[in-house]
Parts: C-alpha cells; structure tokens; sequence
C-alpha cells in the first residue's frame, strides 16, 4: 500500500523485538533496533494497521514469562 498525506510524507509501520509497534518516516533509515513490519501509507493509515494488529500491548518477554509461569490445568 503506497499513499501518502497532503504534504508528502509516508511512514512505515515498525516493530521491535519485543513486538511493540510504531510509525516511522519512510525516506528515513530505521533506528537500531526496529524493522519494517510491511505497511506504508499515510501516519492514519498506519496508526489504523496498529490499531488492529497491536491487540496486547504487554512485550513479548513479559507475555512469556508470564505463559511459563501460568500452572497447566488438567
């Protein structure tokens, strides 16, 4: 998906190790850290894709740890 704002800019939606996600110029080199997660378009448009794609804001290491400490129920 390719669109952008009145004023020209796209942005690329990101996300980290830890599966948090953001948004992120696209003419700009990614920060250390952080990778493309697929989507360009307008800053709504990826806000929208975060919206519905980011559903548990916890990281990804606290959702396992949490996973291995939940007790198995027979």
């Amino acid at each position: 998906m390719t669109a952008e704002k009145t004023d020209g800019t796209s942005y690329l939606v990101v996300l980290n190790d830890e599966e948090q996600y953001s948004i992120w110029w696209a003419d700009r080199d990614l920060p250390a850290g952080w990778r493309a997660e697929g989507t360009r378009g307008t800053r709504e448009e990826c806000i929208a894709k975060i919206d519905e794609v980011w559903t548990d804001m916890r990281p990804l290491s606290l959702r396992k740890r949490m996973a291995e400490n939940t007790p198995l129920t027979a």
